[in-house]
């Protein structure tokens, strides 16, 4: 899918999601699935705002989304990855989730976003140009939200059920929301087992991911 910008001389065809990050993200899901999940398969799905690419395998044990996303990788399948190395299509291990954000900040759309859902693992790639006055609210934040607006406190394991995610993809998120100031923690210490996130300054309905 791609845009068409009318030059003076040419025709100039502006790509919604650049092709490398997509290239990425498909051979990172074909590398990285775990076969052994009976009845799941990749699968990309193309809607009007967004692309998301799943496959399925959750990260492999020991590493965690920030470890991830800072470089941090297993191959779950080698004889897979070799081949895909040996072909060109992998250049280092490790680095295809580092290039598929600086190549969408590079196209200046808003980094994709990365998640564990049940028993998989999903890339979202958003159209949406950075600074453009419609900003993207996942679903998963409008259910936060409302939960806080009911019940005033939350807690990882009560978000993991509400998102029907793992409890380290609940963390991630409550996490990214505390350093962007929309929530704050409430707890003894970080490991805390009993430590909630309350909304830190009102709705944050609207605001960018």
């Amino acid at each position: 899918m791609h845009a068409v910008e009318i030059g003076r001389i040419r025709r100039k065809d502006i790509h919604e999601y650049p092709p490398p990050a997509v290239r990425e993200a498909v051979i990172n899901a074909a590398v990285h699935a775990d076969y052994s999940i009976g009845g799941m398969n990749i699968k990309i799905a193309v809607f009007d705002d967004r692309i998301e690419i799943t496959n399925p395998g959750m990260l492999p044990f020991g590493i965690t989304m920030e470890a991830a996303i800072s470089g941090v990788s297993k191959v779950r399948n080698r004889v897979i990855g070799r081949v895909f190395r040996e072909l060109g299509l992998i250049e280092q291990w490790g680095s295809g989730i580092g290039r598929m954000i600086t190549e969408c900040k590079g196209a200046g759309i808003q980094p994709p976003c990365f998640e564990e859902i049940g028993n998989s693992f999903r890339v979202t790639f958003f159209n949406k140009r950075v600074g453009a006055s419609s900003k993207i609210e996942p679903e998963w934040q409008a259910h936060l939200e409302q939960y806080l607006l009911e019940h005033n406190e939350i807690s990882t394991v009560k978000a993991a059920r509400i998102w029907n995610v793992s409890d380290r993809t609940a963390r991630t998120r409550l996490r990214n929301l505390v350093s962007k100031g929309f929530l704050a923690e409430l707890g003894t210490g970080p490991k805390d087992p009993r430590k909630v996130y309350v909304m830190k300054k009102g709705p944050f309905s609207g605001k960018e991911k």
